[in-house]
């Protein structure tokens, strides 16, 4: 962390209190929110923007549907209905929340763009190869984005650990920023300097009391870490079966004509976002009590509570898209052909898809938010005005750093796997991110303590960048599926229609070269009789 940089993000009010490591996590929300809005201008200028453009008549456009033999037409045809006639208000409500309705005939969703090309002037601008291009740039825009600013904190690190007592003299004797004049910039850094040392103090302790074990307490230890890891494979395998078969239960019944009550109906759709949620918060809190008794360093304490949370967070997003697959190709009965999927449940799966991203993204947000209000300031008015020992007991709570990293990186990872079936997501998340970093500031100032054992800022900004890194390269898998199945499709489609073309070519030619031999037949008759 640079001196500049640090003197700006200590110079908020009280945040600096709280130590660097939760300024770095408001710095690296600041990071998602613009890297959001970033990617949700280029989806809207290469993608979005030409297609309402054509669909107002300001340019010519041209809708193709390739037919080729042996494909039936309805495989490339998608018409969703909407909301026709009478419509009441928790009808669009519903339709709000769950992405369905008036929402599915919008550019939200990947069915909304049909059309082949937009042609201005003499130029063809080709809409499917723009969208194409514009998922490669804005996936290759974040991962080279991530690398820049992980490099940066790599750097601080290898400073950080090349030599400990060089530290200390850094933090002692040229820590403090002489540019400082306010009295309270200048209380904050002290404080946050203090917060440093600290941290240090702590982990050479730490270190050296590990380095002082017994064998058989080596052993002991061991023994306990291998039996809790077991307990955290059981969790984790727990957690996936009970996703797969709320979203296969979900999916088969969420359409269900017969269910005319929209509340059950909402709910059904909803059931695998809150289960995901229920898994993303229960999971946690397992892990972060499990671990207390590995007896590892805080530093790495933290780290690997963080890595085992993002596994059960990103692993729970790629068993949905996998009970999603497996419901969207279930082929009993003849159901895939001709469209080698079930076309009939799913005339656009990837709108389908869209959705659920859609819903997780929109449930999370509400979760974050109705957590802030309806338990962190309950607690805060509680632990103020009620004089209940049990609820002294509980106090004020600390800002857990990797519950909150975990939530906001969750959260961007289904945004990278969603703009490719909803393109204008990104919007979303940025308007989530933006209210967010608001409310996390407001809860940390008025219903937070600061945290027992402080993180260091510069391995926070590296650590965080390395997990986010992780939910990136989480996000190709699907998206590289996805993708390589419609051009796939596109590719053996033209090609079957070029075959054909060939063909009928071939059909005329040979034609053609018996017209001429009847002719040269009829002319040698003509000069042979005259």
């Amino acid at each position: 962390m640079t001196e500049d940089t640090e003197t700006k993000l200590i110079s908020k009010p009280n945040v600096g209190k709280f130590g660097t490591g939760i300024q770095s996590y408001f710095s690296f929300l600041r990071f998602l929110v613009l890297l959001n809005f970033i990617i949700f201008i280029l989806m809207f200028s290469f993608v979005t923007l030409p297609t309402i453009i054509s669909n107002y008549g300001i340019f010519n456009s041209t809708i193709a549907y390739i037919s080729p033999k042996n494909i039936d037409n309805v495989c490339t045809v998608y018409k969703p209905s909407g909301n026709k006639g009478l419509v009441y208000f928790y009808t669009y409500l519903k339709d709000l929340l769950s992405g369905t309705g008036f929402l599915e005939v919008t550019s939200l969703f990947y069915g909304y763009y049909s059309i082949d090309a937009v042609w201005i002037s003499i130029m063809r601008y080709n809409l499917p190869l723009a969208y194409l291009l514009a998922t490669f740039a804005y996936l290759a825009l974040s991962f080279l984005w991530i690398i820049k600013r992980s490099v940066e904190g790599f750097k601080h690190n290898l400073v950080h650990d090349a030599d400990p007592f060089q530290s200390y003299c850094n933090k002692v004797f040229a820590g403090w920023d002489f540019c400082i004049t306010d009295p309270n910039a200048a209380r904050l850094k002290h404080r946050s300097l203090q917060y440093e040392l600290q941290t240090d103090l702590q982990e050479e302790k730490l270190k050296q009391k590990i380095a002082e074990r017994r064998m058989e307490e080596k052993l002991r230890i061991y023994s306990l870490r291998v039996f809790i890891n077991i307990i955290v494979i059981a969790i984790l395998s727990g957690c996936f079966y009970s996703i797969y078969r709320v979203t296969v239960f979900s999916q088969e019944n969420s359409n269900d004509k017969h269910n005319t009550n929209s509340q059950v109906n909402l709910l059904v759709q909803y059931l695998p976002s809150i289960v995901i949620t229920l898994a993303n918060f229960i999971g946690p809190l397992i892990f972060s009590f499990l671990i207390r008794f590995e007896d590892y360093t805080p530093a790495f304490e933290i780290k690997l509570t963080l890595l085992r949370c993002v596994f059960v967070r990103l692993a729970n997003i790629g068993v949905l898209l996998f009970s999603l697959w497996s419901q969207i190709s279930s082929c009993g009965s003849d159901k895939c052909k001709p469209c080698g999927y079930n076309y009939k449940v799913y005339p656009c799966w990837e709108s389908d898809v869209g959705q659920e991203m859609y819903k997780l993204m929109i449930f999370d947000f509400i979760v974050i938010l109705a957590v802030a209000l309806f338990v962190d300031f309950p607690r805060k008015l509680l632990v103020t005005h009620c004089s209940c020992k049990l609820v002294q007991w509980f106090g004020y709570k600390e800002f857990e750093i990797s519950d909150n990293v975990l939530e906001i990186i969750y959260g961007q990872t289904i945004c990278w796997i969603g703009t490719f079936f909803s393109p204008l997501l990104p919007v979303i998340a940025t308007i989530k991110y933006f209210i967010i970093f608001y409310v996390k500031k407001i809860v940390l100032l008025h219903t937070r303590k600061p945290a027992a054992r402080p993180i260091r800022a510069s391995s926070s900004n590296f650590f965080f960048l390395v997990v986010l890194l992780i939910g990136l390269l989480l996000a190709f898998i699907p998206l590289g599926v996805s993708i390589a199945r419609i051009i796939m499709f596109y590719v053996i489609a033209l090609a079957r229609a070029h075959k054909r073309v060939v063909e009928q070519l071939r059909e005329q030619l040979v034609l053609e070269s018996r017209d001429k031999m009847f002719l040269i037949r009829k002319i040698a008759e003509a000069q042979r009789y005259p």
